[in-house]
């Protein structure tokens, strides 16, 4: 026995529709596995149908990997930066990053900014590394991804913390006091 058989390429006509056919990657998040019904009849695995009679079942695995899940929402969402997580699949709601040095007002502000957001349930990543420059903190949290971004830096001296959207990349400026409120809307 022989079989005539080549790799299909780009713009090959479909063999149902005769449309060109396209290629793309994709990623194999699930699958099914269809196996009959071989062990079913040997451990004697039946059910009733609609009529009320006995049918051996006919079995089947399926599965999806959450670890491949994960690779294709990262994939998915990404810049030359680092991850851009959906909200709905993010580790943490808020990424707050503290600049300035150790004797600088930021640090605490940004210690008691993270403990109201996570007393109002948001989930919080904190950036309290000291003698870390702030542009390095900066990379590490678009790195990272988390959707909402909140510097404590040089506005502080004005009630002010900068609240960045990962994704888009617009920032504007909030009064310290209302920033929680913001995040949680």
């Amino acid at each position: 026995n022989y079989a005539d058989l080549r790799n299909v390429a780009c713009g090959d006509p479909c063999p149902r529709c005769g449309s060109p056919l396209e290629i793309a990657r994709g990623i194999e998040i699930g699958h099914i596995f269809q196996l009959g019904r071989k062990y079913a009849e040997a451990l004697g695995l039946t059910v009733l149908d609609q009529d009320g009679k006995q049918r051996v079942v006919t079995k089947g695995s399926y599965g999806i990997g959450v670890s491949r899940a994960v690779a294709a929402i990262a994939e998915l969402n990404c810049d030359d930066r680092g991850l851009i997580w959906p909200r709905e699949v993010s580790p943490a709601d808020v990424h707050i990053v503290a600049t300035g040095k150790a004797t600088d007002p930021q640090l605490p502000a940004a210690e008691q900014l993270a403990g109201e957001c996570a007393a109002a349930g948001l989930r919080v990543i904190l950036d309290d590394r000291v003698g870390v420059s702030p542009g390095v903190k900066f990379n590490d949290a678009e790195l990272i991804g988390v959707p909402t971004i909140v510097v404590v830096g040089r506005g502080l001296v004005d009630g002010v913390v900068e609240l960045k959207d990962r994704r888009s990349g617009e920032r504007q400026d909030v009064p310290l006091g209302e920033i929680v409120e913001r995040l949680r809307a």
